[in-house]
């Protein structure tokens, strides 16, 4: 794969070492050992079985191309994923475009997830999994990365020298701290609690159902084995409820939301989990022989579902800019800023946009306007649910919305006082 002006490096141990082996770390691993990269995957835990577990869990439509490209969405269908569209309750109505356009998200928990991507990293050829090796530095050569320094459970320590360094070890990400990239930081004004029910399906399954309380939200995931995971993101002034009865918190706020699902009626599986601190950081996802995948790079709002869809679609932009250098038809600096063009043109608009409403400010203008007519018409709101599944820009929202909103409202024989619940049934707008 190597040619003359670029050939492969052969002093180091490995093309690649990915820190970290959840859905960017096994993603990043699977696609750069499938272009040809021997690829050492380095995970604190050393239990093959572990999974993140605060999270929606949500995969939205944009990375169901990449799910499939991995050969996984298959196997998750066949192990009980709920294939799932989001349901937006507004004030106006619900929007819910009848005639959908993009493709169906996936819902899955972590515990059945993580596990079994981790298991197919581990079987893809030119992948070492290396399971209980805890990163504590970084190997350098002059100011480029040159691989990492992990310690396993009995003390000892192994350097795995390597072309590249992908940090995909989350939120908190050590790597991006010891490679001291430049680091953003955007306080959230909401909470997050939420727990696996067993019982009646909402009237909105298999889809998801999200409440835009304003400010206020909550939301509703099918997912498998016939469970619903039930989440509430108020504003800070509900902690002191949900600390108190974290369970009777979250019961009592999502059965008091207009069309509430059947919470009360369903039994708690496992526990409440919540987290309080959901400060929005933005790392730089490239340095010298250094490249950052999913909440490394981007960990946001969890709100919006956008997590582990942009974990995955982060890896495989990561492997298609950097597979040409790491095969020796390009030095590597220019895969990186590859990458990093890729990374911001996907991403910097959405990031925006979320960082914006993670203040737990109230609805502009704009926005008022487009859910109203959102939940009233429906190329409006097809427009919509392709921004909301990150299928489109919000650039491309604005553009392609606001024009068809402005129709809509001009247009004659709009009953203004009926809108549509998930039910399908007519009822009065909400005020």
């Amino acid at each position: 794969m190597a040619d003359a002006a670029h050939p492969r490096d052969s002093t180091g141990d490995y093309d690649v070492a990915v820190v970290g082996a959840s859905l960017a770390g096994c993603a990043s691993a699977v696609l750069l050992a499938q272009a040809g990269a021997r690829v050492a995957l380095v995970e604190k835990s050393p239990d093959a079985k572990s999974f993140k577990r605060i999270c929606t869990h949500y995969i939205q439509s944009s990375a169901v191309p990449t799910l499939r490209r991995l050969r996984l969405l298959e196997p998750m269908e066949k192990a009980g994923a709920v294939r799932s569209r989001a349901r937006i309750w507004t004030r106006w109505g619900w929007i819910a475009p009848s005639g959908s356009t993009v493709a169906r998200g996936v819902n899955m928990r972590r515990e059945r997830l993580d596990p079994m991507i981790r298991e197919l990293a581990a079987q893809t050829p030119g992948v070492e999994l290396m399971l209980g090796r805890a990163v504590g530095e970084l190997l350098w050569e002059g100011e480029r990365v040159r691989g990492v320094r992990a310690r396993d459970a009995s003390g000892d320590t192994h350097e795995l020298r390597a072309r590249l360094v992908v940090g995909a070890d989350g939120r908190d990400s050590r790597v991006a701290k010891l490679a001291g990239v430049s680091t953003k930081t955007v306080p959230d004004g909401r909470i997050a609690y939420g727990g696996y029910f067993e019982g009646p399906l909402p009237v909105t399954y298999p889809d998801q159902a999200l409440w835009v309380l304003d400010p206020n939200m909550a939301a509703a995931f099918p997912t498998d084995s016939g469970l619903v995971f039930y989440a509430a993101m108020p504003t800070k002034d509900h902690l002191p409820d949900f600390k108190r009865d974290p369970e009777g918190a979250l019961r009592s706020f999502v059965s008091a939301i207009p069309e509430a699902p059947p919470i009360q009626r369903s039994r708690l599986v496992g526990e409440v989990t919540g987290k309080v601190d959901m400060t929005n950081v933005i790392h730089a996802p490239t340095a010298p022989g250094l490249a950052l995948a999913g909440d490394a790079a981007s960990a946001l709002d969890p709100f919006w579902g956008v997590g582990c869809g942009f974990a995955l679609q982060s890896a495989e932009w990561l492997a298609d800019s950097l597979a040409p250098a790491l095969a020796g038809r390009e030095p590597l600096a220019r895969g990186l800023r590859r990458y990093r063009r890729t990374h911001a043109l996907r991403l910097a608009g959405h990031e925006r946009s979320i960082l914006d409403y993670a203040s737990a400010r109230k609805l502009k203008g704009p926005e008022r306007f487009l859910f109203s007519t959102a939940a009233r018409d429906e190329r409006t709101a097809r427009v919509v649910e392709a921004f909301g599944s990150r299928n489109i820009g919000p650039a491309r929202m604005i553009a392609t919305a606001m024009p068809l909103a402005a129709l809509a409202t001009a247009r004659r024989g709009w009953s203004a006082g009926r809108v549509t619940p998930a039910s399908g049934r007519p009822m009065e707008s909400v005020r």
